[in-house]
């Protein structure tokens, strides 16, 4: 491979889409929303930029979210005007709380503010500046251990594919929603710097188009062999024979192995088990939630109806008085699942028993 190809599939695979500003006073994102025609980046100083930036998916994909939600609640403990460890601590869940509120489904979220709030309670014996200083490097940690479980993932995922083989993918699992390489695309940048090439099939994933805005930039702009369908063509290439693979992220599984991710992961998921194609869920075990027994107990954010009539459209394409229906979630049952890559190992079915056994 060339000097030109490695250096593009290195620029994509270590973008930076959530980062510190210079005196990490504040913190730097990519505004997902403007690609792929602008690189645009965002500086969020207050909780309320924090909290729009994580609500309206300027910075979006469940291992994002969870850093960007630990460099916001380190520069909000920053700004907290506290005396002594109660009042630091009142003040910190209240921001830990708030940003909680804004996206339902990814448990990173959470996980992540509750590393956090766990780092100031496990050093109440500490002073405030010592504490701060803790949180910053929890906050990187975090980070660091994403990168590291990326790459572990796409090792093993690279695992269950060939050469040549036609993957399909659902939303944006790569490195804009990660910190390195991504989940569900992470196989397919790291065959690439092997030199193994694949033949990708982003789906559009309606209504917000990540497939389209964001994981065909990052293929493309990595020198994949990428082809951007409709959600509704998944059943032909399928039927063609063009796919021997299907690779998506995840926000949320469930102890038995439901899966939760974009809307319409789990219409890919029915297809591929009627043509027999493997259907594989790529995560980071922090994506699991143990205390969801299955996939009913996973709570499904409802977006505004305008995501459907007009984001996107010159005009609205529907009547204002139309009723939209909009999750941003749905939970593909286990038993479409042909296995759940993570950094420690591949799960298999049965997955209450390969799920325990990934824990202990």
């Amino acid at each position: 491979m060339g000097t030109d190809s490695s250096d593009a599939i290195r620029q994509i695979t270590h973008i930076s889409s959530v980062a510190f500003n210079e005196d990490e006073s504040s913190v730097v994102i990519i505004d997902q929303t403007k690609l792929p025609n602008e690189t645009a980046y965002l500086t969020l100083h207050t909780a309320e930029e924090m909290y729009d930036a994580i609500f309206h998916l300027r910075v979006r994909g469940a291992p994002a979210i969870g850093i960007c939600a630990a460099y916001c609640m380190y520069c909000l403990a920053r700004q907290i005007e506290a005396k002594d460890y109660a009042a630091f601590l009142d003040a910190f869940r209240q921001h830990k709380a708030h940003l909680n509120a804004s996206r339902p489904t990814a448990v990173n979220l959470s996980w992540a503010l509750n590393r956090m709030e766990r780092t100031v309670l496990d050093h109440a014996d500490k002073g405030l500046p010592e504490i701060l200083d803790l949180l910053n490097a929890e906050a990187k940690n975090i980070r660091e251990e994403d990168a590291a479980m990326c790459k572990a993932i796409s090792e093993n995922g690279l695992t269950l594919v060939k050469a040549g083989d036609g993957i399909l993918t659902h939303c944006n699992a790569g490195p804009l929603a990660t910190s390195r390489y991504g989940t569900a695309l992470g196989p397919i940048f790291l065959g690439m710097e092997r030199g193994i090439q694949f033949k990708v099939f982003a789906d559009e994933t309606r209504p917000l188009l990540q497939g389209a805005r964001l994981t065909s930039y990052e293929l493309s702009k990595a020198g994949v062999d990428v082809t951007l369908i409709c959600d509704n063509m998944a059943s032909i290439v399928m039927k063609n024979g063009w796919i021997q693979a299907c690779f998506v992220g995840c926000d949320r599984i469930a102890a038995n192995g439901d899966a939760a991710n974009k809307i319409g992961t789990s219409g890919v998921a029915i297809l591929a088990k009627h043509y027999g194609v493997p259907f594989y869920v790529m995560g980071p075990t922090s994506t699991f939630d143990l205390t969801c027994m299955t996939g009913e107990d996973i709570e499904i954010e409802l977006r505004a109806p305008e995501e459907i009539r007009e984001m996107h459209y010159a005009v609205p394409m529907a009547l204002p008085e139309v009723k939209c229906y909009n999750p941003a979630f749905d939970v593909t049952d286990h038993s479409l699942i042909t296995a759940i890559v993570t950094e420690k190992g591949i799960c298999r079915p049965p997955y209450s028993d390969s799920i325990a056994a990934l824990f202990n």
